[in-house]
């Protein structure tokens, strides 16, 4: 470990700097200075933060002597977490160049693209002073430039990138932020397409994308936008002749982020000549007009060829719950200020900080909070294969092994075991019960079900003391893609399959009648899940309904057929 590490952050007190200084916590041997332009907001901060915290609140102009304020504060490292690194001005690297004159070690987490490529003019400064000067400390590039490299493992070339990083209504996002994508809304962006350099329009052209974790609750279909990020530079600088990179942000409510693809249209036809002056508007709009989960989300889709020239298509999927997503761009920075304070710092020189960590360095920080991330493969996959298998990817062998061995269907299969099955009384719910055939109510009931592969679909004949009922299942496309759903009748319904602690929840997550769309609030609820006890395939199936309270729960074993039962 080094000695006593003091760490300026420049915009502490602000969204990201003021996560980072969070996330540094009580670190051993670590100082936090706070600074900005009002000291008042500094130590307002800094009385914020919990007991334990070596903190300091200090005032720094960016536009006075910067040499000179910061030499009075002698710290080891400066982190920029101000911007909007896109409006620096025609002097956007002097807080890069008073860290150099001092000989301070330098941070940003800037998401401009511009400003990121233009660091390396600093190379030769920096290792000559001994000093490193990393760029773009941020979820873009670094999160997914490492996401990239895991992602290319046995894999040859590189055609296709597709990202994009969806945060939760409620995450809270800076006036600076705002600002920076008010700046170049609309505005023409150099990308890659073809092949070849491109241009794009930011926060014009569109896509709709589901980040789904396999084995975890997706986030519900997103739309991304495309924006200004280092990202569209460092990847074809990294991975010559990749054909196209698409980087987007999915902010949400969806009728905000609506409203700013058509603003952003009247910027890119000339009729208004900036956002830039509505900044202010839209940080109010998006930090008081939010309503959804609060839950956010990433993902990296690649397609590439392998060594022998066959094709590959692979996509990478994080989601966080709650509080934990907004910490997520800031924890770059954390990993390598706590790598410089173990002793193991970053090597000297100015560069973007595409290669600074890898996805194993971001698991371990990932590892104490809510956020669950993994890997799909996104190759049609064969239609004999079993169908849980094919939905939930990598994380089928976390299932336990009673709960593989009845969802390995192929051809046709069965399984039987015994039952308790509870019906509603209502008039409603009776009706119900008896236009689906559900079973009807017992303590000990013979239940006996058929599974048969048709065309990549899996029929489900159940047979319980001989009311037998029906059901398809299926995996989901579009809306419902990376979704189980099952079909009753004119009724689909969509469920997550999301496996936690050795239990498969099937989690509903939209439904739809000949079709059309539903809305949830008004789907039938109850609990649905599988288990393992004394070694045997347990189940649990309610069905209810607001209108008519319960319809029918059935719950017991099942054990395939040719299977000794467990005594």
């Amino acid at each position: 470990m080094t000695a006593a590490c003091t760490v300026l952050i420049l915009g502490g007190y602000g969204t990201f700097g003021g996560r980072l200084a969070h996330l540094l916590g009580a670190t051993a041997g670590l100082r936090l200075i706070i600074a900005g332009r009002s000291l008042d907001k500094a130590m307002t901060f800094c009385a914020s933060l919990p007991a334990g915290f070596g903190h300091t609140a200090a005032r720094i102009d960016r536009d006075g002597d910067l040499n000179a304020q910061i030499a009075a504060l002698a710290p080891d490292i400066l982190v920029d977490a101000s911007g909007p690194f896109q409006a620096y001005g025609e002097q956007p690297y002097r807080v890069v160049q008073a860290a150099l004159y001092l000989g301070i070690h330098y941070l940003d987490l800037a998401d401009g693209s511009d400003f990121v490529a233009g660091i390396r003019q600093f190379d030769a400064a920096a290792r000559e002073r001994g000093i490193f000067v990393l760029s773009g400390v941020s979820s873009f590039p670094v999160l997914t430039l490492a996401v990239l490299r895991h992602l290319m493992r046995g894999l040859a070339q590189l055609e296709t990138v597709r990202a994009g990083i969806a945060p939760s209504p409620y995450a809270g996002v800076g006036l600076n932020v705002i600002r920076a994508i008010a700046s170049y809304a609309g505005q023409p962006l150099h990308l890659t397409r073809a092949g070849r350099d491109a241009r794009g329009h930011a926060l014009v052209e569109t896509m709709r994308y589901t980040i789904a974790p396999p084995a975890r609750l997706p986030l519900r279909p997103v739309l991304f936008s495309l924006v200004d990020v280092p990202d569209l530079r460092a990847i074809p600088e990294q991975w010559p002749g990749v054909k196209e990179v698409w980087i987007g942000a999915g902010p949400v409510p969806e009728i905000l982020h609506r409203g700013l693809n058509a603003l952003s249209r009247l910027v890119r036809l000339g009729l208004v000549k900036s956002l830039a002056p509505f900044a202010k508007l839209f940080h109010f709009a998006i930090n008081h007009l939010r309503w959804g989960e609060h839950r956010g989300g990433m993902f990296v889709a690649i397609t590439a060829r392998t060594a022998d020239g066959g094709a590959a298509a692979r996509s990478w999927h994080m989601v966080a719950e709650g509080d934990d997503g907004p910490l997520i761009p800031s924890m770059a920075a954390e990993a390598l200020i706590r790598r410089y304070v173990d002793g193991w710092p970053p090597e000297p020189g100015a560069r973007a900080a595409t290669n600074a960590l890898e996805l194993d360095d971001y698991r371990r920080l990932f590892a104490t909070r809510a956020i669950h991330e993994g890997t799909r493969d996104d190759l049609a996959p064969c239609a004999n294969s079993p169908l849980y298998r094919r939905i939930l990817g990598e994380a089928w062998s976390q299932l336990p092994a009673a709960l593989r061995a009845l969802h390995d269907v192929g051809g046709r299969s069965s399984a039987e075991g015994r039952a308790r099955v509870t019906r509603g009384t209502g008039i409603l719910s009776r009706a119900i019960g008896a236009l689906f055939r559900f079973p009807a109510a017992g303590d000990d009931v013979p239940v006996s079900v058929a599974f048969t592969v048709d065309a990549g679909r899996e029929i489900w004949r159940r047979n319980f003391a001989g009311r037998a009922f029906a059901s398809v299942q299926r995996a989901g496309e579009g809306a419902f893609r990376h979704l189980l759903v099952e079909q009753f009748g004119p009724f689909d319904f969509a469920m997550a399959l999301v496996v936690e602690e050795g239990r498969l929840n099937l989690v509903l997550r939209g439904w739809s009648c000949l079709g059309l769309r539903l809305p949830l609030r008004w789907a039938p609820r109850g609990d649905a899940y599988e288990t393992v006890e004394e070694g045997r395939f347990r189940f649990f199936v309610e069905i209810a309904h607001p209108l008519c309270g319960l319809i029918v729960r059935y719950q017991g074993h099942l054990v395939p057929s040719g299977q000794t039962q467990p005594s």
